[in-house]
């Protein structure tokens, strides 16, 4: 039996046990929506959206502080970008180190160090980004920017907790966490509707799921990590750099914030069966150097050591199956080699991934087989990555110029981010109409538009800020089109899913808001939430701005006037492109299309109509059709 928290065994009437019972929480035990296990960059972005939508978040770290140097360290371009859609990171990229270029070395027959290829890290023919660049920045600050936001909204991280146990209630309405805390490792526990354990690579939340193993191939490959400032005389000290010779090894140069630089160094032959000592950092230092020579190498100080065996591994699930309450998510589902900076960045759009599935279910406007998308597409992710990190590795390794830089090319929008996509499911509809430009379960494809309330060029893909909610994007040559009027006024009607589960949400948020935050005051979120608290409706289109008003539009439009664009500025976007140009393939005077854009941003739906009244109700139908594969009206 239970008694006081404590577990017993049921026993028969002559003393046999019957059944070992589940822990039930005391009615002291604290309740939270969300256990977040893990306080890295996986966890703080989960818990940071999470509470910024206004879910009872609990996160929960061993360590009693925060990263204060080394781990990861690159920001990729689409992760600035969703940054921005957060409002957040305007500090890193004041004081991170940008890298544009990526340098290759080879010591050729002689043995003689050259430099055997330059290439431009995101070149505009390849890809278009708005961020051509790695941002360099180590994880403790990304850690603080997090963790600031949090403060600043009333939740701290628990430190000096640990994760043990997590066991479902006997209804499955919840699971109890058990954790230790403090030196002493007192006992300790909190009830959750959801628990999501962003707790590394040794992941205690992982061995909780049954089959959750992480299931990959381990190399023999065996790297050193310094962070250090360097007294040198190579040249591209500030560049990404590969330096590789056959005898000794290989090299990756990365620049680093305050005049510091990462140097991964290949500790060929190391394994193991290694001593200590061949694996500390003063062997790893005199190996960088043998490998450098004759350019000379000396530390003026070393920040961070550390050494890892590279290997690829995924874990067999993301998702407790017996009770759909328990997640995986960033290192604790999937490991790689850290050379090509996609750590940091695939773990916090794991969780970005999640943040938002998790609200709607917790709020009721989604059933809880939302979440299962989140397995179904990051795990697709993982192995994407997988695939590509192996690949990459080993070009590395290798040290051929020409391949690698191949390898590059052929991956770069996968490594930017803009290139990670989705496969069709109930959140991306495929679609027939749109040959090019916005793709179902990719990401929205950056333009730069006028917004027309106060004549600003802005980046359309991050102008609205992430509030959890969907983006409807009317696209309409003009203005004046029956269709504009007609596809507004059947999603306002009282019968359509879109504006009924737009009030369930109204009554949602009123009695659970969403966290404000100090700055919330200059970014003014409700200019995108006076219409529905579940969507934001915008138009973009390419009327004269002196032909028609605002309060001329449909009311849902109208409403919304800080989402009314005008596609006028081809000439500031990276391709000289109009948004209709990149987004659709150009639009006839007598088309529209409508595209639905999720609350991370990929692109969900998107369709071509003709622009008569008729295409406007058909539009609205088609809208709910899709919506309704994944939004409910709570009961």
């Amino acid at each position: 039996m239970t008694v006081n928290g404590n577990v017993g065994l049921a026993v028969t009437s002559n003393g046999e046990p019957l059944t070992l019972l589940r822990p039930m929480a005391e009615a002291s035990t604290p309740h939270c929506e969300v256990c977040v296990v893990g306080a890295g960059p996986a966890g703080l972005m989960l818990a940071s959206n999470l509470v910024r939508l206004g879910v009872q978040t609990t996160i929960l770290d061993e360590r009693p502080t925060a990263t204060p140097v080394g781990r990861a360290d690159g920001l990729q371009p689409k992760t600035l970008e969703t940054l921005r859609m957060m409002r957040l990171g305007d500090r890193l990229e004041r004081l991170g180190t940008k890298v544009y270029d990526i340098c290759m070395w080879a010591s050729g027959a002689d043995g003689k160090l050259t430099r055997s290829g330059r290439e431009v890290h995101y070149p505009a023919s390849t890809v278009d980004l708005l961020d051509p660049y790695i941002l360099l920045c180590h994880q403790g600050m990304v850690e603080a920017m997090f963790v600031e936001d949090l403060r600043a909204r009333g939740v701290e991280v628990q430190r000096s907790t640990k994760f043990a146990t997590a066991v479902p209630a006997e209804d499955n309405s919840s699971v109890l966490v058990g954790c230790k805390y403090n030196v002493t490792q007192d006992d300790t526990a909190l009830v959750a509707k959801y628990v999501v354990g962003c707790d590394g690579a040794h992941s205690q939340v992982r061995r909780t799921i049954p089959e959750a193993h992480a299931a990959g191939t381990p190399h023999n490959s065996l790297w050193g990590v310094l962070d250090g400032e360097i007294d040198t005389d190579f040249p591209d000290l500030w560049s990404k750099t590969v330096v590789h010779t056959a005898e000794h090894g290989s090299i990756l140069v990365i620049p680093r914030e305050r005049n510091k630089t990462r140097l991964y160094i290949e500790i060929k032959g190391g394994g193991a069966s290694s001593s200590s000592r061949e694996l500390g950092q003063e062997h790893v230092m005199q190996r960088a150097a043998t490998i450098l020579a004759p350019f000379r190498i000396a530390w003026r100080s070393v920040e961070w050591f550390g050494r890892y065996q590279v290997a690829q591994r995924v874990a067999n699930r993301f998702i407790d199956p017996a009770t759909g309450r328990v997640f995986l998510a960033g290192d604790a589902s999937h490991a790689h080699s850290p050379k090509a900076a996609q750590g940091m960045n695939t773990s916090m759009h794991d969780t970005w991934n999640l943040a938002w599935k998790m609200n709607l279910v917790l709020r009721g406007l989604a059933p809880a087989s939302l979440l299962a998308t989140y397995e179904e597409e990051r795990k697709k992710i993982a192995h994407d990555l997988i695939d590509f990190d192996v690949e990459h590795a080993n070009e590395i390794a290798r040290g051929d110029a020409a391949a690698l830089a191949d390898n590059f090319r052929k991956n770069v929008g996968f490594i930017a981010g803009v290139g990670v996509n989705y496969s069709p499911n109930v959140l991306n509809m495929p679609s027939e109409s749109v040959p090019s430009g916005v793709q179902p379960g990719w990401n929205l494809p950056l333009a730069k538009v006028t917004r027309y309330i106060d004549a600003n060029p802005v980046d359309v893909q991050t102008d609205i800020p992430a509030l959890g909610q969907f983006k409807v994007y009317v696209v309409a040559p003009n203005v004046t089109s029956p269709f504009v009027a007609s596809v507004c006024a059947s999603m306002a009607s009282s019968t359509s899913l879109i504006s009924r589960v737009s009030a369930a949400a109204r009554h949602s948020y009123a009695a659970k808001p969403r966290t404000v935050g100090p700055e919330d005051d200059y970014y003014c979120p409700e200019r995108y939430t006076a219409v529905s608290d579940l969507f934001t409706f915008a138009l973009i289109t390419s009327t004269d701005k002196n032909t028609f008003e605002i309060a001329q539009l449909p009311p849902i439009l109208a409403s919304s006037p800080w989402t009314v664009y005008l596609d006028d500025v081809a000439a500031l976007d990276t391709q000289g492109r109009s948004c209709m140009d990149k987004w659709l393939g150009g639009l006839a005077s007598d088309e529209v299309a409508i595209v639905n854009v999720r609350p991370d941003g990929y692109v969900g739906s998107v369709k071509r109509f003709a622009s008569t009244a008729e295409a406007g109700v058909e539009a609205a139908q088609w809208m709910d059709a899709y919506y309704s594969g994944f939004l409910q009206v709570p009961e």
